[in-house]
């Protein structure tokens, strides 16, 4: 069926490819002044250096500059501008603040650049009905800060201060989805641009319901699509009370077993817990060194609590005797807000304090997700991995001694640390590795760090990923818990979901999107 109708739309859109007999990075004169006429000359720019910085988001993917960049202003200009590039066969890319992780905004059939981030409004607050709507402009931190005052909050957290409507696009979730859910839990309705111009509320103008049964769900089918079906121009999301008190925790294990194991028995106890983080002993001594923290550097867990001062004693208690059961130490909580920001602002910085160990090298962060009860034996199994492989430095107790850590004085890669309990850690000359992740939901990151022009090692990163994504799927989990397919997990998916699974996410985009415009080359 998609084959026929993409054969179909050819005849009927004869001028498909409208600048492919100039070289990429041109556009037709007449068009560049029909972007122009729609939005404002100084809101459309085909300048080399500007048309770089949104070719390219935070992933290993090589730079891929669109032809133009455009930045409407309001909806009526979005419709617009998709229905000039459809009329005339033009690729189009969404934009929010670039900072996904899977290559998605690169323009790998160039095209134009759709940046949304002059929509910055907050266009309606309900706090009796707990909802928000908002503009793609709006980012996470604009929209708590704007909430402050109301009792009200999105929890929604990725670590990067990202665009909402973007994270709807891309699925995201974060440090808070064991609590609060991800963003497919958390947007009510979308108000999308088709890639003809027509205008979509995916559950009705005006909607904010909890629930309904009426007709399919359209509201899941664009959140994650990746700009591949529309262009998302507002979101309606859900918003939470503000917990009444908040408490941070820190723990220090044994071995990646142990950490693990403690959060598969926080979970099966029925602690609300609000966030629960892992970092391996790398990445560990990374945050120590970026962030100027004093912690052990050795396997750790990241918790918050959220409840009633009563409620959250009894969870602290109650988990305190559950991860001491598994060889913890150094368990410390953090009250003041101060504190706790001091410790969550480390764990968002993860990503760059990796980086920070190999400067000039760029970041590959897989994103698998497995059931909880298979998360310890794929983590174990990675770190292992890992070891093995020279992606990341080997970590084993030294002979004859009790297990422990070092501090943060005893930094990793600049000497042999062996704490006062025994950890001897030796970085291999290979590109170093680390494992991160919101484990409560069973989702965990290797952050990989390459040289991209370095074929032989990146290679060997992509073939690693494969791997644990493949290992993944076997343990009925998937390749991706938040980042998206993008453009290099497109055999994943099709490993993850079937042939039929597949062909039918290709003739829903052959129905929305005949000529392929929206986003080309990603997820399918």
């Amino acid at each position: 069926m998609a084959r026929l109708l993409r054969s179909a739309t050819w005849e009927l859109f004869p001028w498909r490819g409208y600048c492919s007999q100039k070289a990429k990075g041109e556009l037709c004169r007449d068009f560049v002044e029909a972007l122009k006429a729609v939005v404002g000359g100084s809101h459309v720019s085909t300048a080399a250096v500007v048309r770089e910085q949104h070719g390219r988001d935070e992933s290993v993917h090589r730079c891929e500059p669109p032809d133009a960049v455009v930045w409407p202003q309001n909806v009526e200009q979005v419709s617009r501008l998709a229905a000039l590039c459809y009329r005339q066969g033009v690729p189009i890319i969404p934009f929010g603040t670039g900072t996904g992780l899977e290559g998605g905004v690169c323009a790998v059939q160039g095209g134009v650049c759709v940046n949304l981030t002059h929509m910055d409004r907050i266009l309606e607050l309900n706090q009796e009905d707990f909802s928000v709507v908002v503009e793609p402009g709006v980012t996470r931190k604009a929209l708590n800060a704007h909430l402050r005052d109301s009792g009200l909050w999105f929890p929604v957290d990725p670590g990067a201060d990202a665009s909402l409507c973007g994270m709807a696009a891309t699925g995201a979730s974060g440090t808070n989805a064991v609590r609060y859910g991800t963003m497919r839990d958390n947007v009510l309705n979308l108000e999308v641009v088709l890639p003809d111009g027509r205008l979509l509320h995916t559950a009705g103008r005006g909607r904010h319901f909890r629930k309904s049964a009426a007709g399919y769900n359209l509201t899941g089918l664009f959140v994650g699509s990746e700009g591949t079906l529309g262009l998302i121009t507002a979101t309606t999301l859900r918003l939470h009370p503000a917990p009444e008190a908040t408490v941070a925790a820190t723990c220090a294990f044994p071995s990646v077993q142990a950490a693990v194991d403690s959060t598969v028995h926080i979970l099966q106890a029925a602690v609300p817990v609000a966030r629960i983080e892992f970092l391996d002993e790398v990445m560990m001594d990374a945050c120590n060194r970026y962030s100027k923290l004093n912690c052990l550097v050795a396997p750790t867990l990241f918790l918050e609590f959220h409840g009633s001062q009563q409620a959250l004693e009894e969870q602290l208690q109650r988990t305190e005797e559950i991860v001491q059961q598994n060889g913890a130490s150094d368990f410390s909580w953090a009250k003041e807000a101060e504190e706790r920001s001091r410790l969550w602002t480390a764990r968002h910085n993860a990503w760059y304090a990796a980086l920070a160990t190999r400067p000039g090298c760029k970041g590959y962060s897989t994103d698998v997700c497995v059931p909880i009860s298979r998360l310890p034996e794929i983590v174990v199994q990675t770190k292992e991995d890992l070891n093995a492989s020279g992606l990341t430095g080997s970590a084993h107790p030294a002979a004859g001694e009790r297990w422990g850590g070092v501090r943060a004085d005893q930094s990793l890669g600049q000497q042999e640390a062996r704490g006062g309990l025994g950890w001897r850690i030796v970085l291999s000359s290979g590109p170093p590795g680390s494992i991160v992740g919101h484990v409560g939901d069973g989702n965990f990151h290797c952050i990989l760090l390459v040289n991209p022009d370095d074929a032989e090692e990146l290679g060997r990163v992509k073939a690693f990923a494969e791997q644990l994504g493949r290992r993944a799927l076997a343990l009925h989990g998937t390749c991706t818990g938040e980042h998206g397919i993008g453009m290099g997990k497109r055999q994943l998916l099709q490993e993850e979901v079937g042939a039929v699974g597949v062909e039918t996410m290709r003739q829903l985009k052959a129905v929305l999107d005949p000529q392929g415009l929206m986003n080309p080359g990603k997820v399918l």
